[in-house]
């Protein structure tokens, strides 16, 4: 059940990250977004990776909950993505402030 409800939370945010990653490209500006909150999201999709590696009873049924592991990358792979467009966003806001 524990692992039901875990992977509910990863598709909640895994269907909130492809809105988000849209939503950054299409807005092209970084005003609004947090560098540090992008940071800890993935640092925090790391911890929980990594703490499926060093769970032991997770390990030895991997064959068995692999799927659990690919949200979790699915995750941060969209943080990632949207990450990415927070520095290019950044890039384009430096351009139009160099304009004015």
């Amino acid at each position: 059940m524990s692992e039901l409800l875990e992977i509910i939370m990863l598709i909640c945010f895994g269907l909130s990250w492809p809105m988000n990653v849209i939503k950054s490209y299409r807005a092209r500006t970084a005003k609004g977004k947090s560098l540090a909150f992008l940071y800890f999201i993935i640092i925090g999709y790391i911890a929980g990776i990594a703490s499926k590696f060093f769970n032991h009873a997770y390990m030895s049924d991997l064959a068995g909950k692999w799927y659990v592991l690919v949200f979790y990358f699915l995750n941060l792979f969209m943080v990632c993505v949207d990450l990415l467009l927070y520095y290019r966003n950044r890039r384009i806001d430096k351009k139009e402030s160099r304009r004015k």
